[in-house]
């Protein structure tokens, strides 16, 4: 990632800035004298672009002379702790003010990742604090150990590329974003899945249950397999107590479809609650 938002701009850019945004009315406004309002805007616009990109030089040769400090210890020992935390700091506060707004999304976008988040994931992240944090630290402890091999050691990055280094630190972050969003992701509907098998082995037509109602009943379904006599359906209920997905419950036993399997779980749910209505388990 190279190039500062503040000093990346191209002379040819800055050029372009100082141009008329709109053709002129007429041939004679080519003489009309320039206004003392108007030379103190250009004035300033221009001064504003120097100064960035002043700055943005003035930050990477300080960026340079850290390095150059790194590297006689080998990008190791107390001084490189002390960058890494700093760049740790910065990054993981980025990164959670780029997720609370939604904008990471497009950074990764830009870049040939498309996460396609949905209305939900971008409701977590703008009010989950927690999540934010997690994310974040998780997406700058993986980009950490190739930026070091890659942009440091390797020198990757260079004073004449334009960016500063905690620019180039970013842009290793994006790229280690997805990955991250996706465990999460594929986390949150594990966990929704294991919801819903509760709900389908233990559910109970007369209310909640409380934590020892969940025990009693886990142990009692595991008493009643030997008592299923379906082999098929009871090797379903089995791995469904043994928290497998019916989707992998369907891969494993070569099913046509989850739906053989929901149908299989229904089915025993159903019978199982007639049984105890009738008494038959107590």
């Amino acid at each position: 990632m190279q190039g500062d938002v503040a000093g990346g701009q191209s002379a040819a850019a800055n050029a372009r800035d100082l141009q008329p945004s709109g053709p002129l009315e007429s041939e004679g406004d080519l003489d009309a004298p320039v206004s003392e309002d108007d030379l103190r805007r250009m004035s300033a616009r221009h001064g504003r672009q120097t100064r960035r990109l002043q700055q943005s030089v003035d930050r990477r040769l300080k960026d340079r002379q850290i390095l150059l400090l790194l590297a006689q210890d080998g990008f190791q020992g107390s001084r490189y702790d002390l960058f890494v935390e700093e760049l740790v700091r910065y990054g993981i506060s980025v990164l959670r003010g780029w997720m609370h707004s939604g904008f990471i999304f497009q950074l990764v976008a830009q870049r040939g990742f498309g996460l396609q988040p949905h209305e939900l994931d971008l409701e977590e992240l703008a009010t989950q604090s927690e999540v934010r944090e997690e994310l974040a630290t998780m997406t700058v402890a993986r980009a950490l150990p190739r930026f070091r091999q890659t942009a440091l050691v390797e020198g990757g990055w260079t004073f004449e590329g334009g960016a500063s280094i905690t620019t180039y630190f970013m842009g290793a972050c994006i790229y280690r974003f997805p990955n991250e969003f996706r465990r999460h992701r594929a986390a949150a509907e594990r966990q929704r899945r294991a919801l819903q098998r509760q709900q389908t082995v233990y559910e109970n037509p007369a209310g909640p249950r409380s934590t020892a109602d969940e025990v009693l009943g886990k142990m009692w379904v595991r008493e009643e397999l030997e008592n299923i006599t379906d082999p098929r359906t009871r090797t379903v209920v089995a791995l469904t107590l043994d928290d497998y997905t019916q989707e992998e419950i369907q891969q494993m036993l070569d099913e046509k479809s989850v739906r053989v399997i929901e149908g299989l779980l229904y089915r025993w749910r159903k019978k199982e609650q007639r049984n105890q209505g009738g008494g038959q388990h107590g």
